[in-house]
């Protein structure tokens, strides 16, 4: 048993986008940026109690004797009513009818679609493979820019409406925050390095897969953009990350360039962010974007599958660099398919990006 109450709150607008936001002239800009970054602060200042241990991975979801009763979610939605006491007063639950408030109905299908491709996919039964229930806030504080894992659950913003619209929008966000829960009762990677960076970049390869099977689309058609439809019209940008091209999401008077790196000659050393955890995570994430280009068809089937065996594996140790999780991710290649196109692939994809594999 590992213990993760320390570091299990992430969130996916990352700090130096709120820093830029709240040193905007605009006060509509820069106080909800402020007011987030100060709640954020927060959270990650207090020692979460919510989930007091993790279990490391080694059984890819799949625990003790096989449950004869169907894997089904249980899903709950809370209103926050823009307070911050969570969860909230409780708006739906598994099985009810749509009501008339679409963020409340975005959150219960997103949950929807994050359990089904881990179970369909993958065979996991909820985030810690053993049927966790899926509890989400919605309208979370006043004009709050960030949704947000904590632990235990999913927290959804409003987003001010001028640079963030409502959090709930992208199915790749939501996608995206209950992949850290899976890492956290997986591999449990420490969320600051190298190691942070591989923890983000999960979560955005796993939030882009799951946003690609909802909508039935192969590797060529996805956009391959995290949180596309959450910049509010005045944004000049399409999305927070691109796995595509990293570093071309956005490039906007306000939010600046989007500064991720693509490659390795573009590491970003800081102290920021926990060592730069959303801009380095580029990196992995443009090397699983281009085995997925290589292999074609559905990436959740042939290239998902391999992070998702590496990330349960239990090899992959907390503090993990992107060297040991590229080896990994080729053993994992060649255990799961043999030494054929998919281990080449992935070896080549590590190489493009600078990264060295070992193989």
């Amino acid at each position: 048993m590992t213990d993760t109450t320390g570091s299990v709150f992430c969130t996916i607008i990352p700090p130096h986008i709120l820093s830029k936001l709240a040193d905007a002239d605009d006060p509509q800009l820069s106080g909800p940026a402020r007011r987030t970054l100060d709640a954020d602060h927060s959270h990650r200042g207090r020692r979460l109690t919510a989930v007091a241990a993790a279990v490391r991975g080694g059984d890819g979801g799949v625990s003790g004797p096989a449950d004869p009763a169907p894997k089904t979610p249980k899903r709950t939605i809370y209103d926050a009513g823009h307070g911050t006491q969570l969860p909230g007063t409780k708006v739906r639950a598994e099985g009810a009818q749509p009501g008339k408030d679409a963020t409340v109905n975005r959150a219960y299908a997103g949950l929807g679609a994050t359990f089904e491709l881990y179970l369909k996919a993958y065979g996991r039964y909820s985030i810690d493979g053993k049927g966790l229930p899926l509890d989400a806030s919605v309208h979370y504080d006043r004009k709050y820019n960030n949704a947000f894992w904590d632990g235990s659950q999913m927290v959804f913003g409003d987003g001010d409406g001028e640079i963030f619209l409502d959090f709930t929008i992208p199915v790749d966000v939501i996608g995206h925050e209950l992949t850290h829960g899976v890492t956290q009762y997986t591999a449990n990677l420490a969320y600051s390095g190298q190691s942070g960076a591989l923890n983000e970049s999960v979560s955005d390869v796993f939030g882009s897969l799951i946003k690609q099977y909802a909508l039935g689309q192969t590797a060529d058609q996805a956009d391959w953009l995290i949180g596309a439809g959450l910049l509010a019209p005045r944004v000049s940008g399409v999305a927070l990350r691109s796995m595509k091209a990293p570093g071309t999401a956005y490039d906007d008077d306000v939010l600046g360039k989007d500064p991720q790196p693509a490659t390795m000659k573009g590491y970003v050393k800081t102290t920021d962010d926990n060592g730069g955890v959303h801009l380095n995570s580029g990196i992995p994430n443009h090397a699983f974007y281009l085995l997925a280009d290589a292999l074609g068809g559905k990436a959740w089937e042939r290239a998902g599958q391999i992070w998702y065996d590496t990330l349960t594996g239990g090899e992959l140790a907390a503090d993990a660099s992107f060297a040991d999780f590229a080896r990994l991710t080729v053993a994992a290649a060649r255990a799961r398919f043999g030494s054929g196109d998919e281990q080449e692939a992935v070896t080549k994809a590590w190489s493009t990006v600078g990264v060295a594999t070992g193989a």
